[in-house]
């Protein structure tokens, strides 16, 4: 034909190099791996809202161990010794990824093919968790919960990686004949230029074979990202709500050993028994706690141990069984804390049973010149105590209860330390793990760069319960009364003023002994009006406490308790 004629549009052979599959392979394996874990991490959260060992994973771990033939569980303890447990669980987890990232790869093809999978570890755990001897049908729920969640998390990601696309106009390259070409990879200019070689139209078409999605690499691993969140917190959670439960069935189990020196009943007359009046034992529940742990850590008494170390002859290790085979005592002990206020309330007295540290350190042989004992606690506080103080023969507990039970979590279950005479800061260490025997001058405890003093001794104090400041009562004759303390030199002398009058002599309860608090009283015959009651202590060494007010940094408050009343 010439140049000037008019050629037909019709439609050519269409291209067909278009991927009707645009997602990597690599990219289906890691949806699969991310959908197993938010699965692994919603069973876990499952888990630990309804029991521990219900969590699939834990489940099979122990299901392995009961198969396991004699000659495989001595080879590992042999290998991994403690670790032996930690290695089951990780190879278990590496098995569940390897297969996670396959079902992720069979269901880019076919999601059904990828689910039946899933759905088949779901009856493995359900048969693990199920035949537990004590497991009941409720358990069931969390592998059922953690395989669903797998499968929409697996589906929302294989929509998320990929998305849909509008092809690129195509024009076929035409031969000077004006047909097609049909060769493979001609170019936009190419057919500008045939286009303009005889001013002839050529029809646009589209690649055939494209399935209009295209792969979405950031929306796979944006979508990645959000499940790793999900996973991590549900696991998180699910850990600590699990671990919450066992210690807590842990501490009802323990049966608490009697103890080999116990107190001496408490004194006829210790309680003043005036409503109002702090009681001379506090109850565990009003006990008060300061402490830095946001959650208290959640310490299983088979798993503890107390390692002492450093400055000793024999490191040793010690297991809460082997501290309840020692000889423990009871002692009446009032604890104090360094930021109380004066007046303020925290501060509390209770029976505690526990062995004496004393012993316990000697068996490892402290060095001449070590001063400093820097215990840490499970949540990696860490507490400095003179090793003289704990040494001179004080009631110095590893306490493991208080008032006849175990120790509360809050308290610092399933062992702390109680030191008479010393601010909790720097004794009173919950959940004690370690205790490494050193000096104050090459260690340094939590508090003490922070502006606190390195030795803590309890400063002589008193304290107004009855009446409350600001209160109104009646004219005439009023009870005064409250506690004081200076744990372990003990209390000499309560002294009572009203306004300006004289100081008066109140009356002391008894005491066990002088590492408790002691309630006082008096009368007083007040007029209608306002009135300022303050009160004062001497502790049994004949020192009374300063008038001068100072707040409790670095090392304690001082000052005399004074509250405002109005006589009606």
């Amino acid at each position: 034909m010439g140049s000037n004629d008019v050629r037909t549009r019709e439609p050519v052979a269409v291209r067909s190099d278009e991927p009707s599959d645009p997602v990597p392979g690599w990219a289906s394996a890691l949806a699969g791996v991310a959908a197993g874990a938010v699965g692994l991490g919603i069973a876990q959260l499952a888990a630990g809202l309804i029991d521990g060992g219900a969590f699939p994973v834990v489940a099979v771990g122990e299901s392995l161990i009961d198969l396991s033939p004699a000659p495989l569980k001595e080879w590992a303890i042999r290998t991994f010794g403690e670790d032996d447990k930690t290695v089951l669980v990780g190879g278990v987890f590496v098995v569940l990824a390897l297969v996670s990232a396959g079902l992720g790869v069979l269901a880019r093809h076919r999601f059904a093919h990828g689910a039946a999978g899933f759905g088949l570890f779901a009856i493995a755990g359900l048969l693990a968790v199920l035949t537990r001897p004590d497991a009941a049908a409720v358990d069931a729920l969390p592998t059922v919960i953690g395989v669903a969640a797998s499968l929409w998390a697996l589906a929302l990601l294989l929509r998320r990686m990929t998305r849909s696309y509008v092809p690129e106009p195509y024009e076929e390259p035409w031969d000077a004949d004006g047909t097609a070409d049909g060769t493979a990879g001609g170019t936009a200019d190419d057919t500008a230029e045939g286009a303009a070689a005889d001013g002839a139209e050529r029809p646009v078409v589209m690649r055939a074979g494209a399935d209009l999605r295209a792969f979405d690499r950031r929306a796979l691993l944006t979508g990645v990202a959000g499940g790793a969140v999900v996973a991590g917190i549900g696991g998180f959670v699910g850990t600590a709500l699990a671990g919450r439960k066992e210690v807590a069935a842990a501490r009802a189990d323990l049966t608490l050993p009697a103890p080999a020196v116990p107190a001496k009943p408490l004194p006829p007359g210790a309680d003043l028994k005036i409503k109002g009046l702090a009681p001379f034992v506090t109850p565990n529940a009003d006990f008060y706690r300061v402490d830095t742990a946001v959650l208290p850590p959640q310490v299983d008494p088979a798993t503890w141990t107390l390692k002492i170390h450093g400055m000793v002859d024999r490191p040793i290790e010690i297991t809460f069984a082997e501290l309840i085979r020692r000889p423990l005592i009871e002692a009446d002990v009032t604890l104090t804390c360094v930021s109380n206020e004066v007046g303020g309330p925290y501060v509390g007295n209770a029976r505690w049973l526990g062995a004496r540290m004393a012993d316990i350190l000697r068996s490892a042989g402290i060095r001449s010149g070590a001063d400093m004992l820097l215990s840490t606690s499970a949540d990696g506080w860490t507490c400095g105590t003179p090793v003289d103080v704990v040494m001179d023969g004080r009631d110095a507990l590893f306490a493991i209860a208080m008032n006849g039970e175990a120790l509360s979590v809050d308290h610092g279950f399933p062992v702390r330390q109680v030191v008479p005479g010393l601010y909790g800061y720097v004794s009173a260490t919950k959940w004690v793990t370690e205790i490494k025997v050193t000096r104050f001058d090459q260690d340094t405890a939590y508090w003490t760069p922070r502006g606190w003093s390195e030795k803590g001794p309890i400063k002589t104090q008193s304290r107004i319960d009855v009446p409350q400041s600001g209160a109104s009562v009646p004219a005439g004759r009023t009870t005064i009364a409250g506690v004081a303390w200076a744990q372990h030199r003990g209390m000499d002398a309560v002294e009572v003023q009203v306004d300006d009058g004289d100081w008066r002599l109140a009356r002391l309860a008894e005491t066990p002994g002088p590492d408790t608090w002691r309630q006082w009283s008096i009368e007083a015959d007040l007029t209608k009006g306002k009135h300022t009651i303050a009160v004062r202590a001497t502790d049994a060494t004949g020192a009374t406490q300063t008038a001068s007010l100072a707040p409790p940094a670095p090392d304690g408050a001082t000052g005399y308790h004074t509250i405002n009343v109005q006589a009606v």
